[in-house]
């Protein structure tokens, strides 16, 4: 390069005067465009392992309202929504607390006693009822408190078995045995047995609160008895 187009150069150089303007809204233009579009990608399809994650948690969900549902409507309740009422308790077909009541009554007279031959495991309550005249309608009921292990083994009476409804059953603390005299059957004059019979524990039971009633129709007249089993004499 020669000494006179170096002069030139150097002199143009410093002669130059940039547009600063220019250039700093062309930059502002630049940055205000919108920017190049870029491709878009399809969608990507969930893996496998996520649809069955998916399709568990919606099954626990149904489960779990299922669960809430029957704990909400299955307790205490039958078909329908209706609550179900708790079966009634047993009620005594004859009276009861005989130990209140006087032994004798109008036609009829009873008496109560454990059973001389009863033992260490094993006992009998006896009633007796005598009759002055025909009975048309009775009920003996012996009731034996259930303390000491008592458990039924069984109950007789004197009087024929198919004149009697007979029934023993547990009620209100004590083991109940209760004799009915069938419609249109008779009791005829006389001394008749009703028995209770029983296990309980080893050794001597005490029979303090055992007690027994008996209710007699006799041609219209109405007769009530009780007592208990305590020892005589």
């Amino acid at each position: 390069m020669d000494e006179d187009l170096r002069k030139r150069l150097h002199l143009a150089a410093a002669s130059h005067r940039p547009d600063r303007a220019r250039m700093l809204a062309r930059i502002e233009r630049g940055m205000a465009g919108d920017p190049p579009a870029r491709t878009a990608r399809p969608p990507r399809r969930p893996t496998p392992w996520l649809r069955v994650a998916g399709a568990a948690v919606a099954v626990c969900g149904v489960l779990a309202a299922g669960a809430f549902a029957v704990t909400q409507t299955g307790s205490g309740q039958r078909e329908g929504g209706q609550r179900m009422a708790a079966p009634p308790a047993p009620v005594s077909d004859g009276p009861a607390g005989g130990g209140a009541l006087p032994a004798e009554s109008g036609p009829l007279r009873s008496d109560g006693v454990v059973d001389p031959h009863s033992n260490r495991y094993w006992a009998q309550n006896n009633v007796t009822v005598t009759a002055a005249r025909p009975l048309t309608g009775l009920t003996v009921e012996i009731r034996v408190a259930l303390n000491g292990g008592v458990v039924s083994t069984g109950f007789w009476r004197s009087l024929p078995e198919e004149d009697f409804t007979a029934s023993a059953r547990e009620e209100g603390g004590f083991l109940v045995y209760r004799w009915t005299l069938k419609q249109g059957r008779s009791v005829p004059p006389g001394t008749h047995t009703f028995a209770g019979q029983y296990n309980h524990a080893e050794g001597t039971r005490d029979a303090g609160r055992d007690d027994y009633t008996a209710r007699a129709d006799a041609s219209g007249e109405q007769s009530l008895v009780g007592g208990d089993f305590a020892p005589k004499g």
